[in-house]
């Protein structure tokens, strides 16, 4: 079995393929030998469980959930990985490869045919340009999984992981916390990737929720307020939502003050009953106006 988080093993193996770093994919290959481990022992996944991984690099993480799950399959976009794939967890018959873009997959359906039977999780190290797109992909089609485990960029972590209603929430972090109860885990130095990233990263946790902890009749409105609230930072929450939804100002206005909020509330301020409320709120007011 390869070590695969020693620099003379990884440069001899890609070498030997004839793989070069692509910077428009975002790869950053891990090469602490504590990481990984780590981020697969506190995913929460045991023997009886089936686990997604997005994007292998070259097996690091991948050989770290196969020790500990029942079935891994791993979503992953370069072609040009597989047969290093195919030589590094050569060790494994649990693991198995699908070249796909994680985005263009129906994970549903993939769930289904893959795992039957087995609690599901997903563990990734995201490349930094598609860690909200993947994370809110994952999230909104409601699939039936426990939790997602992925390493992303510091700053990202510290926004998904903000209280709502704190300086450091935003539009992302409700969308989080509407659908899972998100920690971090651990920091990851720049320094254990090579190449190495120009910022640090951090492992979070989403444990997915059962239920929303806030009921709303209309949750399609609700995503429409909060993206609009949060588009325009610097602009109270009546400008951004009406200019972001197409919303009358008059009637957003109304709704504020019925929550009882000052008219030039930001939405930073919001906790997540609050813009809750206002959902509720401006909902109604519009079937009546």
């Amino acid at each position: 079995m390869y070590n695969l988080t020693d620099i003379g093993t990884i440069k001899d193996i890609l070498a030997r393929h004839g793989f070069h770093f692509s910077k428009a994919l975002g790869q950053n290959f891990i090469v602490n030998p504590s990481v990984c481990p780590r981020m697969a022992e506190e995913s929460g996944i045991d023997k009886n469980c089936g686990v997604i991984e997005i994007g292998a690099g070259i097996g690091v993480l991948t050989a770290e959930l196969a020790k500990r799950a029942k079935k891994v399959v791993c979503i992953e976009l370069d072609t040009r990985l597989l047969p290093i794939l195919d030589e590094t967890l050569a060790d494994f018959d649990n693991i198995e490869i699908i070249n796909q873009d994680v985005l263009k997959t129906d994970l549903a359906a993939l769930i289904k045919e893959k795992f039957e039977g087995m609690p599901v999780y997903v563990c990734a190290n995201l490349p930094y340009y598609i860690t909200s797109p993947v994370i809110m992909a994952l999230l909104e089609s409601k699939l039936p999984i426990e939790a997602v485990t992925v390493m992303v960029q510091k700053e990202a972590a510290q926004r998904i992981c903000a209280p709502v209603g704190s300086r450091l929430s935003g539009a992302v972090t409700v969308a989080v916390d509407y659908y899972a109860d998100a920690n971090k885990l651990f920091d990851v130095s720049a320094g254990s990737f090579m190449p190495a990233p120009k910022v640090d990263s951090c492992v979070i946790k989403m444990d997915i929720r059962k239920q929303p902890e806030i009921q709303i009749s209309d949750e399609k409105l609700f995503f429409r307020i909060v993206h609009a609230a949060f588009g325009q930072r610097r602009k109270t929450a009546s400008n951004s939502i009406s200019s972001g939804t197409g919303i009358p100002k008059d009637i957003v206005i109304k709704a504020i003050e019925e929550c009882g909020f000052e008219p030039s509330v930001r939405a930073e301020t919001l906790k997540m009953q609050d813009l809750a409320l206002l959902c509720e709120k401006t909902g109604e007011l519009l079937k009546n106006s």
